[in-house]
């Protein structure tokens, strides 16, 4: 037998095996930097911009949705891109992890500094406003650097269909869990450090810290499985790759891909939206304090959030994916109805609010991403290419847009309806009702009709476990013949 049979044999043989406990948990790693960088980001970021750095809210919104706007160019593109890259060692998606973990980290630091162009706080507004759209559009092009080849690499480590759910709750444990100890990390930092800059700089270098090493932990911790895939992958004839362009009309022809990409950004934005008026709403609505009451409610939200995916993963598996989404979109729906209703000193009604949220929040997390690599298969069955990268490209952008949309209506509704800023030090100025009404139909009414547009969706979606367990077997045919030719 020679080294090369020796070697195949021995890829066939990691690939055969379920995956283990330590690459679970290698591969959930590498969402604790993009998450607790994305949750500083969507629950700080706005508030950061206005209260810290004296940004009026219409600004604040646009420098996130300019950056968004340069993410609708880099993601596709890196996806194409890394569905290019060829490496024996490293295979397709690792190099860019490897490579881009520094810069992204010390950029989405930069975000947090508040440059004085001038001791008159007016003159200093438009400076800053260029820096921070400078900086931003730097930092999430990094972010889609190390970001979507992580995502696009679920399908590549498992082919089976309820061990992809797994491997998500694995991942979203890591991405939860990153968000909650980003938010104890605020609570420690905010509850010391009563200079509000500076708080934002030490929380933003310690996330900076935990981001790179939780990335480079996932790039040495899946390399075998990924080594085994690629080699399987070179071995196998594929067809000859199309242009970008024409990539782009298969992957909108698609079907089922169009209802997960719609599920998840409605999904998405009622998350985004939700998360990033919750602060203003505690801070305004409920007249809790910023600095001790803001953290907690968001931990509760996300730790229900952390404790439900592994329930919704279990029930996946017995019920399907279809009725676990309609099951926790449901009780969030009900959550927003709360809360928009809530009154000043109902804090117990608020908390029960905060964790029927997170019940919903873990579904809408979950079930999209889980959904996504039997799209792929799908496409893989009907064009004989593997495209992982574009199609995880479309769905980070739609994350991305999410954010990016969700803040941005949120900050031009604050700025219509009169909400008035401020600057780090000075105190908080009292709202007027129009601006109090704006944050309770941000928390309420608009959450809600994303979450129905994605329930409508869902029930709409066409691949079943019976439909995906006959693409696998006509892609194993497929792949004996051409082994066997």
């Amino acid at each position: 037998m020679n080294d090369s049979t020796a070697d195949g044999d021995a890829q066939r043989d990691i690939l055969s095996k379920k995956l283990n406990f330590k690459t679970k948990l290698a591969y959930g790693a590498g969402d604790l930097g993009p998450a607790i960088t994305a949750n500083i980001s969507v629950f700080y970021l706005l508030i950061f911009f206005t209260n810290v750095a004296g940004i009026p809210a219409g600004l604040a919104g646009t420098i996130l949705l300019i950056g968004k706007i340069w993410d609708g160019v880099n993601d596709p593109l890196v996806g194409f891109l890394t569905d290019k890259t060829k490496s024996r060692r490293w295979g397709r998606r690792l190099p860019w992890m490897f490579y881009g973990a520094i810069p992204f980290g010390i950029f989405f630091f930069l975000q947090w500094i508040v440059p004085r162009f001038s001791a008159n706080q007016s003159d200093n507004i438009w400076p800053m406003f260029c820096y921070y759209v400078v900086i931003g559009v730097i930092s999430q092009s990094f972010y889609t650097v190390v970001n979507l080849p992580y995502t696009a690499m679920t399908p590549e480590l498992t082919q089976d269909y309820d061990e992809r759910t797994s491997l998500n709750s694995y991942r979203f444990t890591f991405s939860i869990g990153g968000s909650i100890l980003s938010l104890i990390l605020a609570q420690i930092v905010f509850s010391q450090i009563r200079d509000l800059q500076k708080a934002y700089l030490v929380l933003a270098a310690v996330c900076t810290v935990i981001s790179i090493l939780g990335l480079y932990w996932c790039v040495f911790g899946v390399r075998d499985r990924i080594q085994a895939f690629e080699a399987k992958r070179i071995q196998v004839e594929e067809p000859e790759s199309l242009p970008f362009g024409e990539q782009l009309k298969i992957v909108f022809s698609n079907r089922p891909f169009l209802f997960v990409i719609g599920i998840y950004l409605f999904s998405w934005l009622g998350v985004q939206i939700t998360a990033s008026i919750i602060p203003f709403f505690v801070v305004n609505c409920m007249g809790l304090k910023f600095e001790s009451d803001v953290t907690p409610v968001l931990i509760t939200v996300q730790t229900t959030a952390l404790l439900m995916l592994f329930v919704w993963g279990y029930l996946s598996k017995k019920i399907g994916k279809k009725v676990v989404y309609f099951l926790g979109m449901s009780l969030w729906i009900i959550a927003a109805a709360g809360l928009f209703f809530l009154q000043p000193g109902q804090i117990l009604l608020m908390y029960v609010m905060a964790v029927m949220a997170g019940i919903g929040v873990s579904t809408a997390y979950l079930i999209p991403w889980s959904m996504i690599p039997d799209v792929i298969e799908l496409d893989e069955l009907q064009t004989g290419q593997r495209r992982e990268g574009i199609f995880y490209g479309f769905m980070v952008l739609l994350q991305k847009f999410g954010l990016a949309f969700g803040l941005f209506l949120v900050s031009t509704a604050l700025q219509a309806a009169n909400f008035k800023e401020s600057v780090a030090g000075s105190p908080l100025p009292t709202q007027p009702e129009s601006a109090l009404f704006a944050i309770r139909i941000a928390v309420g009414p608009i959450p809600t009709v994303c979450l129905l547009c994605g329930l409508v969706l869902t029930y709409f979606y066409p691949i079943t476990r019976e439909m995906h367990a006959e693409i696998m077997l006509k892609l194993k045919e497929r792949q004996e013949k051409r082994t066997n030719s």
